[in-house]
């Protein structure tokens, strides 16, 4: 085994540089370099309080080649997220740097992914190709459930071009009846139970879905 458990459970300090895959953080004059995996680097801003100050859920392990071992810090914004990379590095051949270059868009998706073996979308993580997502999913469905309802999902993840199909799906909705907020809400849930919808009727068959109303006799 390559990495271990160590006695660096959180940190808590001042950010005070900022790197493509890292934040160094100041604690009481000593400074921590953290890896952060990009999803959880695009939240840090909110998770910072007034004075400027960040809590980081830590995964502390060593990095070992063959003459030393180096320790490591992999930043989260809070303790579900640190489980589901303790439980994502449980694949064979994923090491905690792979799974914190993946893990590049929501949990919550990839969760989802995982779960509903979802192998087109795992292949998109970067570092992990077809075999690799074949082997996450063998050895995590139907474990990782939980994860998949982490409220996370940045807005930033859906590109530029769907957000004209949610639209149309949303003024079909408004004249389907449904008040506006109500149809925001359910192609919100639409596009998390179903990251890869990219067309107005694909949205609109995963709200369907998701609705209920197949087993109402009316609305």
């Amino acid at each position: 085994m390559r990495y271990k458990y160590a006695v660096i459970s959180a940190i808590n300090g001042k950010i005070r540089k900022k790197k493509e895959s890292s934040v160094v953080i100041d604690v009481n004059g000593l400074s921590y370099e953290v890896m952060i995996p990009p999803v959880i680097m695009k939240s840090l801003e909110r998770a910072q309080s007034a004075d400027g100050t960040i809590n980081l859920v830590t995964f502390h392990y060593y990095q070992m080649d063959q003459t030393k071992a180096l320790p490591v810090l992999v930043g989260f914004i809070n303790e579900i997220e640190r489980e589901f990379f303790e439980q994502f590095i449980k694949v064979s051949g994923v090491g905690p740097k792979a799974a914190c270059r993946a893990f590049s868009m929501s949990l919550s998706s990839i969760a989802g992914a995982i779960d509903r073996g979802d192998l087109a979308l795992l292949k998109t993580l970067p570092g992990i190709g077809e075999q690799k997502a074949r082997e996450i999913i063998a050895k995590l469905q139907g474990k990782v459930g939980k994860y998949a309802l982490i409220q996370d999902r940045i807005s930033s993840e859906m590109p530029a071009a769907k957000e004209d199909v949610k639209e149309e799906a949303l003024s079909v909705l408004i004249q389907l009846q449904y008040k506006k907020h109500e149809a925001q809400d359910m192609i919100d849930k639409a596009i998390k139970n179903n990251p890869e919808a990219a067309t107005c009727e694909e949205i609109l068959n995963e709200v369907y879905k998701g609705s209920g109303v197949r087993g109402q006799g009316s609305r």
